[in-house]
């Protein structure tokens, strides 16, 4: 792991750059493409099966020509060294995932996620891609130290393990993407870089993660208002905006060996003040129904963000009431009342809005 922590970004001209963002249509990686036109990248190509994201998150791009866009499954034989070919940097934040009822319950389909990064790392080394971001997650860390709600903990990256612990497969494939990278890196000289994301929300999110789900519960009128666990969880939702604000910084950086790095907000909410924050500024009222018996994860997980200030210079902006209130201002103004009832329920536990089972979409 990089112990120089007096390192930043230095200047870095992304106009000559050929950039993929593996599931770049999706919520976060749709963000990761408007930073990379905003900063001028020569070329922006998505690869996105689009079972998680949609093409009108990219649409503009996709107009403009600044974006091409690849409708493929990356576990097709072929896919990942197409995606990589020609590719100075490389955004990998495809993945089978979903919300805490996705992760739990559909452990084989997370498990994937390993043959997926195994192919994309394989692909990239063989393309000579100058840099990898890998997006990780705060799932990589121990369950049994994030189990005390009494405990102020901040979690920080020489926290994971051994003795390992990683929250489901999910979590699991995630750390062996990250040890492979690092791996890679001691032997083979490859750069890159993980970025630990925390809990991320905002604009284009989706129903299947918690803030979402609150504001989708607001949106539609329920009540009994639901809420999973009994709402003492504690969290620290990080803005999507400065999620991609970091990921850049990570790419931006002369961090090169694989060191995992946290993005995530310092502010410490229980699920409860949020569902509070969600009813209050909605102007709904509603009875509050706790499901015990729900997945509720780890019931104490906050970043440290120390190392991300030293390494990238890089720390949060949004206040997490300013987010979750723009979050739910864009929520109101996009969405369909009666459009959000029809699939709320299914997507507590799915990945998308549409009936077809990940990993269909075509090649294009």
């Amino acid at each position: 792991m990089t112990q120089n922590t007096n390192r930043h970004r230095h200047a870095f001209d992304w106009s000559g750059k050929t950039v993929l963002v593996t599931g770049g249509a999706s919520f976060i990686g749709s963000h990761i493409v408007d930073r990379l036109i905003e900063r001028g990248a020569r070329r922006v190509r998505v690869v996105d099966d689009l079972s998680s994201g949609t093409v009108a998150n990219i649409q503009g791009h996709l107009d403009s020509g600044a974006v091409e866009l690849l409708e493929a499954n990356l576990l097709e034989p072929g896919v990942t060294d197409d995606a990589c070919r020609g590719v100075d940097h490389v955004f990998h934040l495809a993945a089978i995932h979903g919300g805490r009822g996705y992760v739990e319950m559909h452990d084989a389909e997370c498990g994937r996620n390993l043959v997926i990064d195994g192919l994309m790392i394989k692909s990239a080394i063989d393309a000579g891609v100058e840099k990898f971001i890998f997006a990780s997650s705060g799932c990589v860390y121990p369950n049994y130290i994030q189990q005390d709600i009494s405990k102020e903990l901040y979690l920080t990256e020489d926290m994971v393990g051994p003795p390992y612990d990683s929250d489901h497969l999910y979590g699991w494939a995630k750390l062996m993407g990250e040890l492979s990278l690092q791996a890679f890196h001691r032997d083979r000289g490859f750069k890159s870089v993980s970025c630990r994301l925390f809990t991320v929300y905002g604009e284009r999110g989706v129903e299947n993660h918690a803030v979402i789900a609150m504001i989708a519960r607001a949106f539609i009128g329920q009540d009994p208002f639901e809420v999973w666990g009994d709402g003492t969880q504690i969290r620290n939702w990080t803005y999507v905006g400065d999620i991609a604000d970091g990921m850049l910084a990570a790419a931006e950086s002369d961090v090169v060996d694989g060191t995992p790095i946290n993005l995530g907000t310092m502010e410490r909410t229980r699920v409860i003040d949020a569902v509070h924050e969600v009813l209050r500024y909605t102007g709904k009222q509603a009875e509050i129904k706790f499901l015990r018996d729900m997945p509720t994860g780890p019931l104490n997980r906050v970043a440290g963000n120390k190392l991300a200030k030293d390494l990238l210079d890089w720390s949060p902006k949004m206040k997490f009431i300013d987010g979750l209130h723009r979050t739910i201002d864009w929520y109101f103004a996009t969405k369909d009342p009666d459009v959000v009832r029809g699939y709320f329920g299914r997507m507590l536990t799915e990945r998308g809005e549409t009936k077809e089972p990940a990993g269909t979409a075509k090649r294009s």
